[in-house]
């Protein structure tokens, strides 16, 4: 008996162990256990993804921050972080990363300018090529302010969300500090977008004018390029822009402006393709003479503008022309001498002719349009007037004219120095004009440099750059440099540039990150400001020769792993979210939520394509 109840146990658990080995898995049990995207099989493993996040030691902060981020969601990042902006270029441009620290200005404060060079296929800056993305820059680049909000959040949809192009990281603040004790509070402005312009800054006690040195920062001792049109990037931007001056400006609010410009007036003429622009008198080019800079006699007219716009929108005007594409919608420039011309036309929206348009607010009306630049007298009613022609219209033409891309070079010298066949060009034989290396102290030095704008660069070295102001700008007017020399020293790293702010090795600090405001707001000494500006700090995935480049899960699984919460909460609020470079001009009422949940869908199914 005891025999027979035994075997009968032993019926009962080994059916036990059998039931329970072909319980049947149902569909919603899969999905509890580990949801995927349809389609997909659960996840293959659950080790770590490998990635490498490239950025620079500036940013270091963010990069440790999006690290922890990664990791935490599955990935096993490794952190290649260079020390300057050239070592991070080099890697970039090599393809030695997965997902890249960038980040864009829009410093002409229109929408175009925020995507074009960047996300276009041929942009100056672009690792895409994607027509879907392309249509919707240009047909965004033809509307209105009402028309291409929807055009633009489109865009954003596809870049970020469908695609995912780039990680939005935030907005941030434009912010400068100043040493208020030496500097003229009233002086020292802040712009939205706008470079910081040199000429308008004073020192407190006048009497030091002539004989001290203004001091500003910078983290990049390797320039670019001194030629406005090759080089677009943040070693070079506002040294461009306070050497060469454009036919328009900005203000500070970012409004397209004449006043501190090459041009008197501007004026649209009907039909948003014609744009008309009457130049003013008093200013040459400046050129340095035994490292000092001297008045070069030359005058800056209407030859020199038509030149340098001309070679701005070539792409083959020069070997590595960084800035074409911002260019790309110039049809012609040319010079008005028919003063009958001006007069027939009318400006865009109005009844007002362009040539009364032009002459608003001149002393002397025109009376003459003359040929060589010589010959023109604003005084006597002598002017030189330039017509830009744009290949459809497009009113946003004007903000790429403010620029600094779209600074006028000298003709005569630029031609001179540039005398290589460009497709031939060799970069170990041929020296082009604005090439860092002849204005850096040493054996190779030979400054060939002509600058149109308030200030040129005399020498370099690896500690600063020094730079005069040009004798013969705007002399006798409110826009006439105040102060005689100016020296940018080459500090990397935030704190030990802070603390040269604080000593007062240096007057001015340009771009102080969020969390300095509150050492400098505790220092009587220093002044702070800030105001939003239309910086976006994203991360750029590699497009060509990495796994990311081939799998939209991939990015994917990155982009929602991103809490932009957690990095504004570092920042103590002093940092906004942002969807694209497009946030700070253009709501297209669209956000980035981080969700663990899509990175693990996201994950599972780049793991499951493997």
């Amino acid at each position: 008996m005891q025999k027979k109840m035994r075997l009968v146990a032993l019926l009962f658990v080994s059916l036990a162990v059998l039931l329970s080995a072909c319980k049947l898995t149902t569909k919603n049990d899969v999905n509890e256990a580990s949801p995927t995207p349809a389609g997909t099989e659960a996840a293959v493993d659950n080790n770590p993804v490998d990635i490498e996040l490239l950025g620079m030691s500036s940013n270091e902060a963010d990069l440790n921050i999006v690290r922890d981020q990664l990791n935490k969601n599955g990935f096993n990042v490794k952190l290649n972080i260079q020390p300057d902006y050239g070592s991070f270029k080099t890697q970039e441009d090599a393809g030695n990363f997965d997902i890249s620290m960038s980040g864009w200005t829009t410093v002409t404060g229109n929408p175009d300018y925020a995507v074009r060079s960047l996300f276009k296929t041929g942009g100056d800056y672009s690792k895409l090529s994607d027509p879907e993305i392309d249509e919707l820059i240009e047909k965004a680049s033809t509307q209105t302010p009402d028309q291409y909000k929807e055009t633009y959040k489109t865009f954003e949809e596809k870049l970020v969300f469908e695609k995912a192009y780039i990680a939005p990281l935030y907005r941030s603040l434009k912010s400068q500090a100043f040493n208020q004790e030496v500097l003229n509070k009233d002086s020292v402005r802040l712009s939205k977008s706008r470079s910081l312009p040199w000429e308008a800054l004073d020192f407190n006690d006048t009497s030091k004018r002539e004989t001290e040195a203004l001091v500003l920062q910078s983290t990049m001792p390797t320039l670019t390029s001194l030629d406005p049109i090759k080089g677009n990037d943040g070693s070079i931007n506002i040294i461009n822009t306070n050497s060469n001056v454009r036919v328009v400006n900005l203000t500070d609010d970012d409004k397209v402006t004449s006043e501190g410009s090459l041009s008197l007036n501007h004026a649209i003429a009907e039909g948003n393709s014609e744009y008309y622009f009457i130049l003013r008198d008093d200013i040459n080019f400046a050129r340095v003479e035994n490292k000092a800079a001297v008045d070069s006699g030359e005058r800056v007219g209407a030859d020199d503008v038509i030149f340098s716009l001309l070679r701005a929108k070539d792409k083959n005007s020069v070997p590595d022309h960084r800035t074409y594409t911002l260019h790309e919608h110039i049809q012609n420039v040319e010079l008005v001498t028919d003063l009958a011309s001006l007069e027939a036309l009318n400006v865009s929206g109005s009844s007002e002719t362009v040539k009364a348009a032009l002459e608003n607010g001149l002393p002397s009306k025109i009376s003459e349009l003359v040929s060589d630049k010589k010959q023109a007298s604003n005084k006597d009613g002598k002017y030189q007037v330039v017509k830009l022609t744009t290949t459809k219209p497009f009113p946003q033409v004007l903000n790429y004219l403010a620029h600094q891309s779209a600074g006028i070079v000298s003709q005569k010298q630029v031609q001179a120095i540039n005398t290589y066949d460009v497709a031939k060009f060799d970069v170990n034989k041929d020296i082009p004009y604005g090439d860092q290396n002849t204005v850096t102290e040493g054996a190779q030095y030979n400054n060939t440099l002509y600058a149109s704008g308030p200030y040129i660069l005399a020498y370099k070295n690896d500690y600063e750059a020094v730079f005069f102001k040009n004798p013969g700008y705007m002399k006798g007017t409110e826009n006439e440099p105040k102060i005689k020399s100016i020296k940018v020293r080459f500090i990397k790293d935030a704190d030990s540039t802070l603390a040269a702010l604080r000593s007062g090795e240096i007057h001015l600090y340009y771009g102080v990150s969020e969390n300095k405001f509150d050492v400098v707001k505790g220092d009587s000494k220093l002044s702070l400001q800030t105001v939003p500006s239309n910086a976006v700090s994203y991360l750029l995935f590699n497009t060509s020769n990495r796994p990311v480049a081939k799998s939209v899960d991939l990015r994917k699984a990155v982009l929602y792993a991103i809490n932009q919460d957690e990095i504004l909460a570092f920042y103590g609020g002093n940092k906004f979210k942002a969807v694209s470079t497009l946030s700070p001009l253009v709501d297209t009422g669209l956000e980035l939520k981080a969700d663990a949940g899509k990175v693990k869908e996201f994950l599972n199914a780049y793991k499951a394509s493997k």
